[in-house]
């Protein structure tokens, strides 16, 4: 299956089980979905559904028990290297965005291009183009703490941005932020998707963030579940 150009899908997971402690602990039960190209896709449900599970197995940081994960066509179990995927592939934006707090905004997104082959005049002029993409210019030399809630969420996304990663995985990244904060992060993630053609996978546990994005998908107990037999979010 492939999109009108011809390309596979962005994600494709094919019954997909996650467990821990030998078994004990089911994260995830047979979980099969596509998001296509350019797709911006909301999943919702209760705390311990299994929704930040399966972000932290598409980002290749764990590994599921069984079933397969391809992303833009390819297998990522059997990549030549998981650290060049996650450097390049996938744009990870984290709820408490994860920032070097020592570091000016500007370092903060340099910082994610080290060793990415370009110069370190081009890094500098990426990561200035990518504060400014997120209304950040005029921050560029404060460190994180200085900075507002909203704007470090916007500096993580920039940071995400900064090796043209063609999918950005985001974990509650409003989930700390206030209700104006919260819309203007909407409104960037709907920007960036629509100007650069990223898949945006959004775990939120919060309908009204969900509401922004093309498609709602419900977890349950470690499954996708219909609309109306998903739980209650809260």
């Amino acid at each position: 299956m492939s999109d009108g150009a011809g390309r596979p899908p962005a994600i494709q997971i094919f019954d997909v089980k996650k467990s821990f402690d030998h078994g004990l602990v089911n994260a995830l039960n047979g979980v099969t979905l596509t998001i296509g190209q350019g797709e911006w896709v909301a999943l919702v449900g209760p705390s311990g559904c299994g929704k930040s599970t399966l972000l932290h197995l598409l980002a290749a940081l764990d590994s599921p028990t069984s079933g397969r994960i391809l992303v833009n066509g390819n297998d990522i179990s059997g990549l030549p290297s998981l650290n060049r995927y996650r450097r390049f592939e996938v744009g990870l934006v984290f709820q408490l965005h994860n920032l070097l707090p020592n570091l000016t905004a500007i370092q903060n997104v340099e910082v994610a291009m080290f060793a990415n082959g370009l110069k370190h005049s081009e890094q500098g002029e990426r990561a200035r183009n990518l504060l400014a993409a997120v209304s950040l210019s005029h921050r560029e030399k404060v460190r994180p703490p200085g900075l507002s809630g909203g704007e470090r969420q916007r500096l993580a996304i920039a940071r995400a941005l900064a090796n043209n990663p063609s999918i950005i995985l985001a974990d509650e990244p409003t989930g700390a932020l206030d209700s104006a904060s919260a819309e203007t992060v909407l409104d960037l993630f709907r920007r960036i998707r629509n100007e650069r053609g990223v898949t945006i996978l959004l775990v939120t546990h919060d309908r009204e963030v969900a509401a922004a994005a093309d498609r709602i998908i419900y977890m349950r107990d470690g499954r996708i579940v219909e609309p109306s037999l998903a739980a209650p979010a809260g």
